[in-house]
């Protein structure tokens, strides 16, 4: 009697009711090779990191909050109202021109290569003329990042007022106008319009991720300590962590228990690069703190020397996870040996629009290797004549070889003619297929992270300062507290 291998998986024994694998959109992706294992103390940010905003509604509030403080200061209110404030139009990493009121995207190289004045998408001629004949500083006060999700409002209002004032005949001081807005938004948060709106109504402007609680437990049960430092002061931070995580869990009475270490009011950047005090608040007193820190103390302020200090740990054993590109990432890896992680709440879309574009991405692909093997060709024709131009100003050869070299010249001006109309095909079929591709990602603006063939400069700054980038704190739930994250290969042209 002889026995038979069965087939794996055994069906009904081990159903296989959900994939392997995680699935992409809710993946962690790494930049750098990162070993939990080497892991002590896990920080986070708070706002749009453990809570994940409701972007629209948010936008809502600011645009409507901004425009209201702006009719205050003598802009026309029946205009502002009139208004259509477009909330898909902006994405991050994009620049303000506050000279010539544009907004613009840049590639890694800090080329920019689009652009919009109001609402009208500024023609390559434009762009080359205004930017292409001098490096870009924008550094410089003459421009503005939008780097955060808060401030996509930013872009909205200024690239509306532009046009809705323009359209009807209104003569614009950009830079003042973009003055105005940022500190009408300023204003509304310190009066509270935005943040008393926001905790009055948490369920509408914040997601309450179900499995957050889990994910903090799980790196708590693996002998990880977790801190929080946030820029938000203590009475919004309370309402919005219990909102978060109060009664997740039985183990956890309250937020604080999930955390050893708070700190609120850190005023990121400065807190990676001066050396404020560290205070500890009890009700509405603040004092100097004393070390060691203690759990389920309340603390403001502080330093990263301090904070290090305190946490007794060297840099690289800490792994902070936040959401803004400048106050939590770049500067925290600029200061620091800390790891870091980004959350990138449009990881999921994007995630999803590369999905979706496969074939368009394959058929790029296909006539980018079509342009190389015609351009090869286009370069041997040249050669060739040239080569056969040489033989005849030589005029070393005879009349009848002289005539013969004229027909095989002719013969190879044709296909170099006929060359470069392939080309122009090619060009033509690939700008398409381009265009194609970014408007699965945005209908203005492409990828975040990518420009054409290039990263964006808000893709170049994710790889070079985020060791992990994901779309929420949760998706650390399906890996191990000691995954190691192992970055792809990276390959240079060469390499391909």
């Amino acid at each position: 009697m002889t026995s038979e291998q069965l087939p794996l998986p055994l069906s009904g024994v081990f159903p296989q009711t959900e994939p392997t694998r995680i699935p992409r959109a809710r993946r962690v992706f790494v930049n750098r090779n990162l070993k939990m294992a080497g892991i002590d103390w896990v920080g986070f940010d708070m706002d749009y990191t453990l809570a994940i905003y409701n972007q629209v509604e948010m936008d809502r509030l600011s645009i409507r909050a901004t425009t209201e403080k702006l009719a205050a200061r003598d802009y026309p209110a029946d205009v502002l109202a009139a208004i259509d404030y477009p909330i898909d139009f902006p994405i991050r990493g994009l620049l303000i021109d506050k000279r010539f009121g544009h907004i613009l995207k840049m590639d890694r190289y800090k080329v920019v290569q689009k652009g919009f004045h109001g609402m009208r998408e500024l023609s390559r001629d434009e762009l080359r003329s205004l930017y292409h004949h001098k490096k870009l500083k924008p550094t410089t006060a003459r421009y503005h990042w939008i780097d955060t999700l808060y401030a996509l409002s930013e872009a909205t209002i200024y690239a509306s007022i532009v046009e809705g004032l323009e359209e009807r005949g209104v003569s614009v001081d950009y830079g003042r106008l973009f003055t105005d807005i940022r500190e009408c938004i300023d204003e509304a948060h310190r009066d509270g319009t935005i943040l008393n709106e926001v905790e009055q109504h948490l369920d509408r402007y914040v997601e309450r991720d179900p499995t957050l609680a889990q994910t903090l437990h799980k790196l708590r049960s693996a002998g990880k300590r977790l801190f929080l430092l946030t820029n938000s002061r203590w009475s919004y931070t309370e309402k919005m962590m219990t909102y978060l995580l109060g009664g997740a869990m039985p183990e956890y009475p309250s937020f604080r228990h999930y955390f050893d270490v708070l700190i609120v009011a850190s005023q990121k950047p400065t807190f990676f690069q001066e050396r404020r005090p560290l205070l500890v608040r009890t009700g509405s007193e603040v004092k100097p703190a004393t070390l060691p820190l203690e759990r389920g103390v309340v603390y403001e302020g502080g330093n990263l020397h301090d904070l290090e200090k305190a946490l007794g740990v060297t840099g690289d054993r800490v792994l902070y996870v936040g959401d803004h590109i400048y106050g939590d990432i770049l500067r925290s890896k600029k200061e620091s040996a800390w790891r870091t992680a980004m959350i990138i709440q449009e990881m999921e879309a994007e995630v999803i629009a590369h999905e979706a574009c496969r074939d368009e991405l394959e058929t790029s692909a296909r006539l980018e290797g079509r342009r190389e093997e015609l351009e090869d060709q286009l370069r041997y024709y040249q050669q060739r004549w040239k080569d056969l131009g040489k033989k005849i100003e030589e005029g070393a050869a005879a009349s009848a070889v002289t005539t013969a070299i004229e027909g095989d010249r002719l013969r190879v001006k044709r296909a170099v003619e006929r060359v470069r109309g392939q080309l122009r095909t090619v060009d033509a079929e690939a700008a398409k297929v381009e265009r194609e591709i970014a408007r699965r990602f945005h209908p203005y603006w492409g990828s975040l992270l990518k420009e054409a063939n290039e990263q964006s400069s808000f893709g170049d700054q994710v790889e070079e300062y985020a060791c992990l980038y994901t779309s929420r704190v949760s998706n650390l739930l399906a890996y191990s507290p000691l995954q190691y994250f192992r970055s792809p290969r990276d390959l240079m042209p060469h390499e391909l």
